[in-house]
C-alpha cells in the first residue's frame, strides 16, 4: 500500500468516525430548543426535565464531536499539502469563517446553557440554546459550501500555479452547496429523532417512566416523520445538481456501463466492475431511470464506458452504498408514517417499539453511506476535474503514514467506546441520572 492510499484510508477514518457524532449534534440541538421553548410557554416542568436529560446526552456528544473534528482539519497540512496550497485561499476562507463565527458561537453559548440554568431567566436559557442549535446548523453550511466547491468548482480562477478565490458569493451561494446542505442537515434531523425516539421505546417496554418517555417519543416522531419525507424530496433535488455537474458519478450509482436514451431502471443489480458491465439485472421498469435522473423518460444518460478507465470513480461500493442509502430513506418514512398511526397507543404496540429501539444506528448508517457515494464518487478528483487526489498528496512516506493511521484507529476506538458507554449509562437512567 502506497502513501496517497493510507492518506486516503486515514482520511476516510478521521471523517466518518467524526461525522458519527455531527449529525446528532444537528437534529438533536433543534429538539433541547423546541422542548424548552415548549417549558417557556406552558411553565409545565416535564419539558424542563426533557431538556435536561437529552442535554446531558447532547453534550457527551458534542464533546467528542469537536475533538475529532480539529484532528481532521489538520490533515489538510500533514497529508495533502498538495491540495492546501492548490486550494488554500478558497476552502481555507470558508473553514476560518466556520470555525471563527458559526463554532464560536456554538461553543461559547452551550457552556452559557450548560452552567445557566439557575442563573438566567427561563427565555435567556431558552435563547442560549436557540443559539447553539442555529450556530451548528450553520456551522455545518460552510462545511458543505467548502465541499460542494470540491464537487463543482466556481468562483476561482487559476493564477501563479493555484487557485485564487474571485467570487465568493458564486462559492456559498451555488445550487449544489444549498441542495447538499439541505440533504445533510435533513439527515442530521432524522439521527436525531430515531435517536430520541430508540431511547424512549427502550423506557416505554419497561414501563418506565412512561409519560415523560412517551412525550418525547412523540414530539421526536413528528420531527421525523416530516424530515424523513423532506429528505426523499432533497435526495431527488441533489441527484438531478449531481446528474447535471458529475455524470459520472450518476453512471457509478447506478451501474449504468453503456450510454442510453431512455436508460431504465432495474431494482436488483449486481456489478460485475472487472468485465464493466452487471452480472445481474432484474425487475426492470422501462425508462424509470432517466425520468429519475433527468426528469425526462427520454433522456440520454451518459453510461461508464464514455469515460477513459482512469477517470471513472469506484463502481462497486459507490453502487451499493447508494442504494442502501436509498432504500433506509423509505424505510425511514415507512417506520415514522406507522408511527404516527399508533402514536395515542405506543406502550401496547410493543413491536413496534422495540423495532423503533433497534432502528438508532439505520439514520447513521444511511448518512455515513451519503458520504460514501458524495467522496468516492468523486474520484480520482480531489477537486472535480481540476486537481486529482494523486497530485494533492504531501511529500511523505508510506512508514509514516502507516503509523498515524493506527494511532488514529486506537484513540477513535478509545473515544469512541467511552462515548458510548457514557451515552449508554445515562440513556438506560433515565431520570434517574438526574
Amino acid at each position: 500500500m502506497d502513501a496517497i492510499f493510507l492518506s486516503r484510508l486515514q482520511f476516510a477514518v478521521a471523517t466518518l468516525f467524526h461525522f458519527i457524532f455531527v449529525p446528532l449534534t444537528l437534529g438533536l440541538s433543534i429538539l433541547i430548543a423546541w422542548m424548552e421553548t415548549r417549558y417557556v410557554q406552558t411553565g409545565n416542568e416535564e419539558y424542563k426535565k426533557m431538556a435536561k436529560f437529552w442535554g446531558h446526552l447532547f453534550l457527551i456528544n458534542f464533546t467528542v464531536g469537536v475533538v475529532t473534528g480539529i484532528t481532521l482539519e489538520f490533515q489538510f497540512g500533514t497529508n495533502w499539502s498538495g491540495y492546501s496550497k492548490y486550494v488554500g485561499d478558497i476552502f481555507g476562507s470558508l473553514l476560518a469563517i466556520e470555525a471563527t463565527v458559526a463554532f464560536f458561537l456554538e461553543s461559547t453559548f452551550i457552556a452559557i446553557w450548560f452552567f445557566g440554568w439557575n442563573k438566567l431567566s427561563a427565555k435567556a436559557h431558552a435563547v442560549c440554546i436557540w443559539i447553539v442549535a442555529l450556530a451548528s446548523n450553520l456551522s455545518a453550511y460552510w462545511i458543505i459550501a467548502a465541499n460542494a466547491w470540491m464537487q463543482n468548482p466556481v468562483g476561482y480562477e487559476i493564477r501563479n500555479g493555484r487557485a485564487e478565490l474571485t467570487d465568493f458569493w458564486a462559492v456559498i451561494s451555488q445550487p449544489f452547496a444549498i441542495t447538499n446542505y439541505l440533504h445533510t442537515i435533513f439527515s442530521g434531523f432524522i439521527v436525531a429523532g430515531f435517536f430520541v425516539m430508540g431511547i424512549s421505546a427502550y423506557h416505554l417496554l419497561r414501563k418506565n417512566q412512561t409519560e415523560f418517555f412517551t412525550k418525547s417519543f412523540k414530539i421526536a416522531l413528528t420531527f421525523s416523520l416530516v424530515f424523513s419525507i423532506a429528505e426523499v424530496g432533497t435526495g431527488d433535488l441533489n441527484g438531478r445538481e449531481m446528474a447535471r455537474l458529475q455524470p459520472e458519478k450518476v453512471a457509478a450509482a447506478e451501474a449504468l456501463w453503456e450510454t442510453t436514451k431512455g436508460a431504465d431502471f432495474n431494482m436488483f443489480i449486481i456489478p460485475d466492475e472487472k468485465n464493466e458491465r452487471n452480472s445481474v439485472e432484474a425487475i426492470k421498469i422501462p425508462k424509470f431511470m432517466s425520468k429519475l435522473v433527468m426528469g425526462d423518460w427520454d433522456a440520454e444518460i451518459r453510461g461508464l464506458k464514455s469515460w477513459p478507465v482512469e477517470d471513472r470513480p469506484p463502481v462497486t461500493i459507490v453502487f451499493w452504498s447508494f442504494r442502501i442509502m436509498v432504500g433506509l430513506g423509505f424505510l425511514f418514512i415507512l417506520l415514522t408514517a406507522v408511527g404516527w398511526l399508533k402514536r395515542n397507543k405506543l406502550e401496547s404496540n410493543p413491536l413496534y417499539l422495540k423495532i423503533m429501539m433497534y432502528s438508532i444506528p439505520l439514520p447513521y448508517i444511511a448518512g455515513l453511506l451519503g458520504w460514501i457515494v458524495t467522496e468516492v464518487g468523486r474520484q480520482p478528483w480531489i477537486v472535480y476535474h481540476v486537481l486529482r487526489t494523486s497530485e494533492a498528496h504531501s511529500p511523505i512516506a508510506a512508514s509514516q503514514v502507516g503509523v498515524s493511521l493506527v494511532a488514529f484507529i486506537v484513540l477513535y476506538s478509545l473515544l469512541g467506546f467511552a462515548a458510548i458507554f457514557l451515552m449508554v449509562r445515562h440513556a438506560r437512567q433515565g431520570l434517574e441520572a438526574h
